[in-house]
Formats: C-alpha cells, structure tokens, sequence
C-alpha cells in the first residue's frame, strides 16, 4: 500500500517534517507501506502558477498524482495565525475536489505554543471532512515543549495506529472485491447479503432477473429478516404519529 506524507514546513531542518517522519515511521509499524514524502515548500511556485494559468507544473503535477492515488495519507502542517499555512491550503485548492473521497487521512500540526492546538479541530478536521476523507479520530499537534516531553510518542503512536489499521482494513477489503453480483441461483441466499452492511467499499450489482424474483421480498426485507428485526416503513410510521 501506497502512503503520501505531505509536509508543509518551510524551515530545514524542519520541525513540521520531522513530526511527519515519526508519523510515516509510526504507521509503517501498522502496514506494509511503500511510503512517500511531498515537500510543499519545493512547490511553492508552482502552486501560485497553477492559480494564474490552471496549469500544474512538472513537479506538482506529480505530487498531486501521488496524493490522489495514494491509500492513504498524513499530513501537516505548521501553525499561522492560528489556522494551516497558506500554502498548505493552496495545495489542497488546487488538487481535484473529489480526490480525496473515502482516503484515510491522519492529520497533524505544529506551533510555538500549546494554545493553538485546537487548530486540529477548528480548522484542519472540517477542511478534510469537506473534501470527503476519512479522517482518523487522534490528531497530533507538537508544540516547541512537546519534544522530548512525555505525552507526543504516545499520541504518535496511537494516530499511527488508527491510520496502519484503516488503510490495511480498506486495502484487505478492496482486494477481496468491492462489487458483489447476485445471480438468479443464489436469491434463496439473499438474506445472506447483510454481511455486505460490514463492507465499508462493498456495492450490490442484482441481475435483471434476480430483481424480478424478489421483488416480492425487497433486499431491506433481506437484510431485516438476517438481523432478527422488522423494517417499517416509513409512511407507515408517519401515520402511527397523526391523531
């Protein structure tokens, strides 16, 4: 599996890549994971190009790449002004909106001061959650006093951890096939498809026919009967309420 470490630092050496590192080493302890680094600094000016021209260069063009394809990602960012840099921001403007659809995503920050740690969830979580990634539930944030200090490995770890277990729970998923087709012979067998609801990339394809043969027995029914519970529908409830 394919992990995208992108770091937003500017500095080198950089505390916001070196966070990254310990995080990209973390999850490989999870995973097997084949694992690259997008340096957003070495971008910069092709990311303000791609703005006035809607056109990325060479060097952005595979980043982005690299990002969309990727089983999953870390990212992070330095804190300014309370909030991710502008050009961490810039970069994920100028990727495809629907790129990161259902990507793992373990997000992490650095700053000066403790007091800006709830940019992971002010600012960082929503940005991710609009564009529709999974986002794991640890953050990390690592002020100037937490290196060295008791508190970050573990958090590390943890993160590490949700992300490794995610992108190799996905990955095992998606191996196994995500499309699973229901053929005529097999609609005595329907009921058996309430372990598709524990497939988080699972689709149902039911032949023409198969529908046909259960329309009596919708799949709701199916899925209902295997679970040991009723489906109402909802007029119906609808109307339990009216005086």
């Amino acid at each position: 599996m394919k992990l995208v470490v992108v770091s937003a630092g500017l500095s080198v050496p950089s505390s916001t890549r070196l966070l990254a590192d310990r995080l990209a080493a973390a999850t490989g302890r999870y995973a097997s994971l084949d694992v690259q680094v997008v340096e957003l600094r070495d971008l910069a000016v092709e990311i303000a190009h791609n703005f006035t021209s809607g056109f990325p260069g060479r060097a952005l063009s595979a980043a982005l790449e690299a990002v969309t394809e990727a089983d999953g990602l870390i990212v992070v960012t330095p804190v300014f002004s309370a909030s991710y840099s502008g050009l961490f921001k810039s970069f994920f403007d100028v990727l495809d909106q629907d790129s990161l659809t259902g990507k793992p995503v373990l997000i992490a920050a650095t700053g000066g001061s403790a007091r800006h740690s709830l940019v992971l969830e002010h600012a960082l979580r929503p940005l991710f959650a609009y564009l529709r990634a999974v986002v794991v539930p640890t953050g990390v944030y690592a002020a100037s006093e937490d290196w060295g200090a008791e508190g970050l490995a573990e958090r590390i770890d943890r993160a590490a951890g949700e992300l490794g277990r995610l992108m190799e729970g996905l990955g095992s998923r998606a191996g196994a096939g995500a499309v699973l087709r229901v053929d005529v012979a097999d609609t005595a067998d329907v009921a058996d498809m309430a372990d598709v609801a524990d497939m988080a990339v699972a689709s149902v394809a039911v032949d023409t026919d198969t529908a046909a043969a259960i329309a009596p027995r919708s799949l709701d029914g199916a899925l209902a009967s295997a679970h040991g519970f009723t489906v109402i529908p909802f007029e119906q409830q609808l109307a339990a309420l009216r005086p």
